[in-house]
């Protein structure tokens, strides 16, 4: 089994900085692609970014391009999204995702462990 905990929401003024970071544990042996997903009310999962095993290529979701930077330290199992220029409009539950076989996928349903969740909220 795998196990993510995701942390380091909290409230932020707009234009602030927040850094989000996700845990793995459990058969994390196996390479794992790393993703973020956002969740706001009453809209659809949406695509951040996402992160291959060895952490050297990456993609954003046009939410994310310019302003949103993931990274890994898999000799913590640890995934960051490192969030700058924050907007209101990205106040949403975040979400860390794994994907077996440490490449990258973009879509909710190609993700196979999900963490928590955790909020960010972004005041005007």
């Amino acid at each position: 089994q795998v196990q993510l905990v995701d942390s380091g929401g909290g409230l932020v003024q707009a234009g602030g900085s927040l850094r989000l970071s996700c845990t793995a544990s459990g058969r994390t042996f196996s390479p794992l692609g790393m993703g973020w997903f956002r969740q706001a009310p009453g809209k659809e999962r949406e695509f951040v970014a996402a992160i291959t095993w060895s952490g050297y290529t990456t993609n954003y979701g046009d939410v994310a391009k310019g302003r949103f930077t993931i990274s890994r330290e898999n000799a913590k199992n640890t995934v960051y999204l490192q969030m700058n220029s924050l907007k209101p409009e990205d106040t949403a539950v975040y979400y860390c995702a794994a994907r077996r076989g440490g490449t990258i996928a973009t879509l909710s349903n190609d993700f196979d462990y999900w963490g928590q969740g955790t909020q960010v909220a972004v005041s005007s």
